[in-house]
């Protein structure tokens, strides 16, 4: 895996001739959830949520092969928490999940980014209070699928007004 700039994961798709897709992470302490871009990286939609194998991340790393072969997965948006345009200190635990999965050597040649998901879990919270979904773990997992689509979302969104604004100067 490597890290890239935004901008730069996005330019390496759109400059293929093969159908490509990101996959949009919320990593937790219990659960990564899972947003899945369309094939025009457009549009994020929720995916699945992954139970976080902290004891055996190399079962994590095997799970992520599975979905990167079966939906032509070219890249992850990490979300990470920020503060006042600072990494925080909540973002530490994101770093070693995604320092553990690289580590592991299944998803070589992988590229990833980190997007700002500041206040995303909140705000899918606020979306989901009217459902009242009184299971604990259904509701948790919900939140998590949403809030990774918040991070996905908001990178689309970005990447594709950027490229639009480089397009017409």
């Amino acid at each position: 895996m490597r890290q890239v700039k935004a901008l730069q994961l996005f330019h390496d798709l759109v400059n293929k001739n093969e159908p490509a897709r990101l996959l949009g992470l919320d990593v937790g302490d219990k659960y990564v959830g899972l947003a899945l871009s369309d094939f025009q990286n457009k549009i994020a939609s929720p995916f699945s949520v992954l139970v976080r194998k902290k004891s055996n991340i190399d079962l994590m790393a095997s799970d992520f092969e599975t979905l990167i072969s079966k939906y032509s997965l070219k890249g992850f948006v990490v979300g990470l928490p920020f503060s006042c345009h600072r990494v925080s200190t909540d973002a530490g635990q994101v770093k070693v999940f995604i320092d553990a999965l690289s580590r592991t050597k299944k998803l070589q040649g992988l590229k990833y980014t980190y997007w700002n998901e500041s206040f995303t879990s909140k705000n899918v919270e606020l979306l989901l209070r009217p459902l009242n979904l009184n299971n604990a773990v259904h509701s948790k997992t919900m939140l998590d699928k949403f809030a990774a689509v918040g991070i996905l979302q908001g990178y689309l969104d970005y990447v594709n007004r950027k490229m639009k604004l480089i397009e017409t100067e």
